[in-house]
């Protein structure tokens, strides 16, 4: 199914920003009510992630590796903010994404992200062996 995957797809998203998605929310009593740049990290791996997700065979999930992005205007909390996540490049399981952002009148984010395909039961046999090799500091 993820063969299906080509250049040129493009996935949207929008959400409203909240406070708990505001710099606010994240500085505490010095930050000011506006979309956070982690958020909107989060927001376009999101879009992209979600996006996929009907392409990708059972047992499949996608891991972001790189995100590069340009966090250009502030968005006070209240207003709508779409993402869309261009997809650029499939390298067999690499995934190459350029991104925008708007609020209701700004762009207010750009750049590129990056998503690995991969399955789901390998890679927790691989933690589970890092969580084996693993000694917790005391």
């Amino acid at each position: 199914m993820a063969d299906r995957l080509q250049a040129g797809m493009v996935f949207e998203k929008t959400i409203t920003v909240t406070d708990a998605l505001s710099a606010k929310h994240l500085a505490g009593q010095g930050g000011i009510a506006v979309f956070s740049t982690p958020e909107l990290v989060r927001f376009v791996e999101i879009c992209a992630l979600e996006g996929l997700r009907p392409f990708l065979e059972d047992g499949q999930e996608t891991v972001g590796t790189r995100v590069d992005i340009r966090h250009l205007a502030a968005t006070p909390v209240g207003m709508r903010v779409t993402a869309k996540c261009t997809l650029t490049e499939v390298d067999r399981r690499r995934l190459g994404f350029t991104f925008e952002v708007h609020d209701e009148l700004d762009k207010i984010g750009e750049g590129t992200h990056e998503r690995f395909i991969i399955d789901r039961e390998k890679q927790q046999q691989r933690l589970q062996e890092k969580l084996t090799r693993w000694k917790p500091a005391k």
